[in-house]
């Protein structure tokens, strides 16, 4: 009975599975998103102010970085729970594919975020005159919230690890 049971849960990983492939539905529709926001301004290019072009390429690094960090944790999320990719030796490989623990993972995620909310903080301080006080304050605690978390984590990271002798 323990074996099976054992079985049943080591198994149950598998259930991860159709939760990482969504995960590539939600990267083509930040892809859509991508090129509807650039087909928009394509029309208007002449026209569109500086500041607004800059805003729409700060978005559309938002929609990059965050489309990253998709494949960062579908791929490296599968392999660390599900079961290794199966890729060729002559197939174009990514680097760090079977190199990234969870921690890695976490520490990656966690980077990712501040970039990502950076750029948000930096999209809103260049509309800032259309934002309230109180919201711009909100906007920059919730940042450092963001920085303050991803700096503690790596500092548990870093005191939790062994020495190295």
């Amino acid at each position: 009975m323990e074996k099976f049971l054992e079985r049943l849960m080591y198994s149950s990983r598998w259930v991860l599975a159709p939760i990482y492939l969504g995960l590539s539905l939600v990267l083509l529709a930040l892809a859509v998103k991508f090129f509807q926001e650039l087909f928009h301004v394509f029309p208007t290019i002449l026209t569109v102010s500086e500041a607004d072009l800059v805003l729409l390429a700060l978005s559309l690094i938002d929609l990059a970085l965050v489309g990253g960090l998709i494949v960062m944790v579908m791929f490296s999320g599968y392999e660390n729970f599900v079961s290794q990719l199966d890729i060729a030796d002559d197939a174009e490989k990514l680097n760090w594919l079977g190199k990234m623990d969870t921690t890695s993972l976490k520490n990656k995620v966690a980077a990712s975020i501040v970039a990502i909310s950076s750029i948000h903080l930096l999209k809103v301080f260049m509309n800032a005159a259309n934002v309230p006080n109180d919201k711009l304050m909100w906007y920059v605690l919730i940042h450092l919230t963001f920085v303050l978390s991803a700096f503690g984590m790596g500092v548990l990271d870093r005191i939790s690890k062994p020495a190295k002798g």
